[in-house]
């Protein structure tokens, strides 16, 4: 929130969210005076992935600005050249280049696979399942 409130000082709607959440809750007060707030653009993730194990891999996050106030976030992931993530990336790509794609009728939107990587719990990182 206090991202978009720094986007959009300008905000009435948001000001007076955050004038009223801060008269009603000490706690909000508390935490939106103390200006924590880390916003990471890149960094690296460990993540899991069914069919090829623990990945490590550096991304760098990107706001793209798409209208008055709107903004999309893309981010890139890749793995560091010659390491063990590397080659797991490159036999994930293999396994999605050979397996079938299902027929969709052309007037059908395209819905996007569900992801097959499993948020970490507590970390910032993903992990396996647990059964």
């Amino acid at each position: 929130m206090r991202a978009e409130a720094g986007r959009e000082p300008q905000d009435r709607a948001l000001r007076e969210l955050i004038g009223e959440l801060s008269t009603i809750s000490p706690e909000f007060r508390g935490q939106w005076a103390a200006h924590d707030v880390r916003i990471r653009h890149d960094g690296a993730k460990r993540l899991w992935h069914s069919e090829v194990g623990e990945l490590e891999l550096t991304y760098h996050s990107l706001d793209l600005p798409v209208s008055h106030r709107a903004m999309h976030d893309l981010t890139l992931y890749t793995a560091e050249p010659g390491t063990t993530s590397e080659d797991r990336l490159k036999l994930l790509a293999s396994l999605a280049a050979t397996r079938p794609q299902a027929a969709e009728p052309a007037d059908q939107p395209r819905q996007a696979a569900p992801s097959s990587l499993a948020p970490r719990s507590g970390t910032g990182e993903n992990r396996p399942p647990t059964p």
